[in-house]
């Protein structure tokens, strides 16, 4: 399996940035991560431009938008093991700016999820989307981390 985390904006505080070089450690026994940072534009519509290009081509595309259906760890579990079984191998996370993603972005998606009711800094959502997507993968291995 391969996972996209395509975000806008560079992490530029130091102990973010271990955060998520642990998590991507912890997921290397379960996928190839692959991080893509997008410059941060004048504009959502220039960060969009920029978003659209850099998808992966044949990836499941995952928006994450407050106006996206509200998933718990348990459903992106079952949300990987169920497209997985349908033959995705490669998963596109995209993280917006600070002015929230493009419309077309979210059009583009497949899925488009809300971890939160709660708005987190597009740094603080890198952190958590690794850390749920190395939940998800414990969950379906049967493995304990997830109560």
């Amino acid at each position: 399996m391969k996972i996209t985390i395509l975000a806008v904006g560079k992490i530029k505080e130091k102990y973010m940035r271990e955060a998520i070089a642990d998590y991507s450690l912890r997921l290397s026994k379960y996928c190839k991560l692959n991080i893509i940072e997008a410059p941060e534009g004048l504009s959502v519509e220039k960060e969009g431009d920029d978003l659209l290009r850099l998808i992966p081509q044949g990836s499941y595309v995952i928006a994450l938008d407050l106006r996206g259906t509200m998933v718990s760890s348990t459903d992106l579990a079952d949300m990987f093991r169920e497209t997985t079984v349908a033959g995705e191998s490669h998963f596109t996370f995209i993280i917006g700016g600070s002015d929230g993603i493009d419309r077309r972005v979210i059009l583009k998606a497949n899925k488009s999820i809300c971890m939160s009711k709660m708005t987190f800094t597009h740094q603080m959502a890198r952190l958590i989307i690794c850390e749920q997507i190395y939940r998800a993968m414990k969950i379906n291995g049967g493995e304990k981390y997830h109560k």
